[in-house]
């Protein structure tokens, strides 16, 4: 079967290209394994920006082909305006054009987000992410106002960040696509964990529109539907595992497509360790972060408060799960 997905080559080539005279920027197609870098902090909750120039680098040795800096993966909910200046100069300065860097601008109203997208834009991403407003209730054109406007202004590619379960909207793919058709969208990431949507978006779509999907356990299924990439939390933790995943489905060998996919959703279960004892984003991140840990990638495995942090039991079964995985 040949592979529907993009070519590996397609993908971003860096700096956004020249603004159209509404100055809404044009790309090329975003592919590949993009992971959400996490933000590793020191004891007293400090972006470690030695840790995480590590972590960098054992992404861009892991092959992957872009970054995704101040996503849900990066914490970036509960940093600061300065903290999250921090990372950008950390990401943007150690990669020094290596591969595409996009930045979440993630905040509730547009005014806001346009305010993180000019810092973002003065440290030199490639792109940016966005989620619809959120915390007021927004009406459909609200929302395409708010897209429309964070690309006319800053003249970079926006990537719509379809996240409902923290958004409490599902952005729909007429929605997208005619933003899209408009060129204020260069794609999403659809972390909706609606399939049957998925499919509209890629089954409508120009060539031009990035499709990822931010499922960590189905990516070998949204690139048989012809997503063209994927942003993986997980990918924190075993980047080379995605790369590998995404490179047998360019070949369209599916079944070592499936059979990766499968030691990655045993591997997934990382998450799981915090249990009832904390929330899902306490369990899911701070699994990320001891992985890292473990690997001897970052210092330490702190989260940002008020998150819980998990004990030593929960972090010896993190262990026990990488090693099964092959990571320890």
């Amino acid at each position: 079967m040949t592979s529907p997905i993009v070519a590996e080559s397609a993908t971003l080539s860096g700096v956004a290209e020249s603004a159209t005279l509404s100055g809404v920027a044009e790309s090329a197609t975003l592919s590949g394994v993009i992971p959400p870098v996490c933000t590793p902090m020191t004891p007293d909750y400090q972006v470690d920006a030695a840790s995480l120039t590590r972590l960098v680098d054992h992404l861009l040795v892991g092959g992957v082909d872009a970054l995704f800096v101040l996503g849900s993966s990066s914490e970036v909910a509960y940093l600061t305006d300065a903290q999250r200046r921090v990372v950008l100069d950390t990401v943007v300065g150690h990669v020094a054009g290596q591969v595409p860097v996009l930045a979440g601008v993630i905040d509730m109203t547009t005014p806001r987000v346009l305010d993180h997208a000019r810092v973002a834009v003065e440290a030199g991403v490639s792109g940016l992410v966005a989620t619809a407003p959120f915390y007021t209730r927004t009406h459909p054109e609200e929302i395409r106002t708010h897209f429309r406007t964070i690309a006319a202004r800053t003249g970079l590619p926006v990537y719509a960040y379809d996240l409902p379960v923290s958004v409490h909207i599902k952005l729909s793919a007429d929605l997208l696509l005619e933003l899209a058709a408009e060129g204020a969208l260069a794609g999403v990431k659809d972390s909706s964990g609606d399939d049957g949507g998925l499919r509209q978006v890629i089954m409508r779509r120009e060539s031009s529109f990035s499709v990822l999907t931010g499922s960590e356990v189905t990516v070998d299924s949204a690139l048989w539907m012809g997503a063209d990439g994927v942003v993986p939390g997980l990918g924190n933790v075993d980047p080379h595992g995605y790369v590998e995943l995404y490179r047998h489905a360019s070949r369209g060998d599916w079944q070592a497509a499936r059979a990766e996919q499968e030691r990655l959703v045993r591997l997934f279960e990382i998450v799981r360790v915090g249990g009832t004892r904390m929330g899902g984003s306490s369990s899911g991140l701070g699994a990320f972060k001891a992985a890292l840990h473990l690997r001897g990638i970052i210092d330490c495995p702190i989260t940002a408060l008020p998150q819980i942090p998990l004990n030593d039991d929960e972090i010896g079964q993190v262990g026990k799960l990488m090693a099964g995985a092959g990571l320890l």
